[in-house]
């Protein structure tokens, strides 16, 4: 088997890219496959899922390279080259991960599990369970920080749709329960309600603030939604896509208030959980022996 790693597939990609026309994933598989010598023997081996190996590679290399911004997406499913995929292109025609990441500053996330030992041990020394695994792994940190890009590309108002429809997702609200988000303007700090009952006699009140990594929520933005709650609930849930300073942390630990702080990082877990804003591409069942049948 001689199929392209993935990030082989970048420079295929850009060089069929390079015309300017607008293309969609299949398209793109095929032509890139076209270039990068890809047998017709190597094009049938699939992957157990049923998808032709090739053609899973290109999908991460044109993920990985929308993400460093070296291809756009001007509608959905479809993809052309932008300035930076051709600077790109031109300056290093190889197109390495090292390329991209000194043109480009982005760089592949990684599983937080993942250590350098992890990452440069040879596959064939782990269990199969445990390869599978830190696929997975693997999988849900480059959809969580996709999610976090989707989410501050957005509008304020999608964002807040959005929790609210996370915490129902997570049972909040139940079945006679109603969920929404409030008014826009003059909403005093609290961006959603979820009644727990029919009567609304149980809410859950919701703060939903888009911000960066590198602009955290403070002290001062929890003491205001606390404010915002005094007098109509016990507590309430804080959602962020960036972080919470240490003083904000402390400040919703000490108050008689229950406040639930959700950061960007627990927030896209809960979405990848919850099926918010993800779809499942596949299921993969695992089996063993089955011990009583032999017996």
């Amino acid at each position: 088997m001689s199929i392209p790693k993935w990030h082989e597939f970048m420079a295929p990609i850009l060089r069929i890219m390079s015309d300017g026309a607008v293309r969609d994933r299949s398209q793109i598989t095929l032509e890139a496959a076209d270039d990068a010598g890809v047998s017709d023997s190597d094009r049938a081996i699939t992957l157990t899922t049923g998808q032709p190996m090739h053609a899973n590679r290109v999908g991460w290399a044109i993920s990985h390279l929308t993400k460093a911004g070296a291809l756009d997406r001007p509608e959905r499913g479809r993809y052309r080259i932008t300035d930076i995929g051709r600077q790109l292109l031109d300056g290093h025609p190889e197109v390495t991960r090292a390329d991209v990441e000194a043109v480009t500053g982005y760089r592949r996330v990684k599983a937080q599990s993942e250590s350098p030992v992890e990452v440069s041990e040879d596959a064939d020394s782990l269990d199969p369970a445990e390869l599978i695994d830190r696929g997975i792994k693997q999988i849900h940190a480059e959809v969580a920080a996709e999610l976090l890009s989707r989410l501050l590309a957005k509008s304020p108002a999608f964002f807040e749709q959005t929790v609210v429809d996370l915490l129902v997702a997570m049972g909040y609200g139940g079945a006679e329960g109603q969920a929404k988000v409030t008014s826009l303007t003059n909403d005093g700090g609290i961006d959603g309600v979820i009644d727990q009952d029919t009567l609304g006699l149980s809410r859950v009140y919701v703060q939903a603030k888009r911000y960066a990594m590198d602009n955290p929520v403070t002290r001062p933005d929890v003491q205001s939604f606390v404010g915002a709650l005094s007098g109509v609930a016990d507590g309430g849930v804080f959602i962020t896509t960036g972080r919470f300073s240490p003083g904000a942390r402390n400040y919703a630990d000490s108050v008689p208030t229950r406040i639930i702080l959700i950061d960007g990082e627990r927030l896209t877990s809960l979405m990848i959980r919850f099926g918010v804003g993800v779809q499942a591409r596949e299921t993969v069942h695992l089996v063993e022996i089955d011990e009583d049948f032999f017996e």
